[in-house]
């Protein structure tokens, strides 16, 4: 592994204006991480990895790199772009087991992160390095949100998840209270009374965008970001109809055939696959069978009824009459993304949402209620993770700057009352 690694470093020009630099979301600087993994400063260059994105194991392992760092690569021109995805996740992976350092020096306020997907972590992590008392509120039982329950184990192992909570959450003693949904028994008010300085709210899109098509109510039919969050539980038969080419589709239909189905087939309204090639070519070559320009009309308990669709050179898609084909198939799983689903817009009217029911913010997350950010999907809609850390660092430095223009806290009234002493029989 180290001297495949080697391999790639060394196909690194360092260019001094860096295409892949430009091409990655967060700007990682690539060229210098490098330049200090070849002069054996593997530690350094690890240390700059999660300096300038917490996630950064994350992101080596489900990052676009075909079209971002490594799409953008001078290299890839004329040849095989360097590819910096196998090097971040050696760099990242082999020193995380350094980071042993504990909380930063407590700056006395507190702040609390609700969600804990690629969003809420970045924010938990920078705020903690600021010295605040971060508490993370998650609606599932373990942290990482899209992360943990969008995203199939064979593409992001969950021990990558377990490591990060150790060595980023329980060691900076940030504190995460599972399974509770802010918006039920606890809400806003009841978080800035307890002191918490600051909010911020990444509840990802949790609710499916459904087809609005007969059938879709039947038993055989399910949704995307349903089935990835626990696909032991479904028993899809021997055919799958998979409604959607997105990456979250390819995921659906490669987790499908790892769990017993024999064959799938994937529908496209278009003639392209709107993931990305990486992930398209890894389904192709599992055996997923794809067709396009269908349009689904109805589905039925045998399957689903089809219509031909013709598709202009700027993309317009029309019916094509009298082309209805039932596809047979024993389950159907939709995969047409999805919207914001989260119970805090319901008992917080004052908090301001679009038409689609995402978080009105400025380009600082700042939302209508004084005190409250939002960023990551929940304000852009479902996007790739880099992106959603990307924007959540500026959203954590505004939160900072917010929390030091407040006054000191004022003191507890029960603060000196006498400590009660428990007869404990030993």
């Amino acid at each position: 592994m180290a001297l495949h690694v080697m391999d790639e470093a060394n196909h690194c020009l360092g260019c001094k204006k860096p295409r892949c630099q430009q091409g990655c979301p967060i700007h990682t600087n690539i060229p210098e991480v490098i330049r200090l993994l070849k002069d054996n400063k593997l530690d350094d260059a690890g240390k700059m990895l999660f300096e300038n994105n917490p996630l950064t194991t994350v992101c080596s392992l489900v990052c676009n790199h075909e079209n971002q760092c490594e799409g953008h690569c001078v290299q890839g021109i004329k040849g095989a772009p360097v590819h910096f995805s196998v090097i971040e996740n050696y760099i990242s992976s082999t020193y995380a087991s350094q980071m042993t350092k504990g909380p930063a020096t407590p700056n006395g306020k507190k702040a609390a992160i609700i969600g804990s997907g690629p969003a809420g972590l970045t924010i938990a992590v920078i705020l903690a390095r600021y010295g605040y008392d971060v508490t993370i509120f998650e609606s599932h039982d373990k942290i990482g949100g899209v992360l943990r329950y969008g995203i199939p184990e064979f593409r992001l192992p969950k021990s990558v998840l377990d490591d990060f909570e150790y060595r980023h959450l329980r060691l900076k003693d940030i504190k995460v209270r599972p399974n509770t949904d802010v918006g039920k028994a606890l809400r806003l008010e009841d978080l800035f009374r307890d002191g918490y300085k600051a909010i911020f709210i990444g509840t990802g899109v949790w609710r499916p965008n459904t087809l609005h098509i007969k059938g879709e109510s039947l038993g055989n039919v399910h949704y995307a970001i349903n089935y990835l969050q626990n696909p032991d539980v479904y028993h899809l038969g021997r055919r799958l109809i998979v409604i959607g080419a997105g990456n979250a589709a390819m995921d659906v239909c490669r987790t499908a055939l790892r769990h017993g189905t024999r064959h799938v087939e994937c529908f496209s309204l278009s003639k392209k696959i709107t993931a990305s090639e990486y992930e398209a070519s890894y389904a192709k070559l599992e055996g997923v069978n794809f067709h396009f320009n269908k349009k689904p009309v109805e589905i039925t308990d045998k399957g689903v009824v089809f219509r031909d669709l013709n598709e202009a050179e700027d993309g317009t898609l029309t019916d094509i009459p009298d082309t209805e084909e039932l596809y047979p198939s024993d389950s159907v799983i939709v995969s047409i993304s999805q919207g914001p689903c989260t119970t805090i817009t319901e008992s917080e009217h004052d908090l301001k949402t679009n038409e689609r029911g995402l978080f009105v913010t400025d380009e600082l997350g700042h939302t209508s209620m004084p005190g409250v950010f939002a960023s990551g999907d929940a304000v852009k809609g479902a996007r790739t993770v880099v992106e959603a850390v990307a924007y959540s660092k500026k959203v954590a430095e505004a939160m900072h700057e917010y929390m030091q223009t407040l006054p000191p806290e004022l003191p507890d009234e029960y603060a000196n009352v006498p400590m009660a002493k428990y007869d404990d029989g030993n």
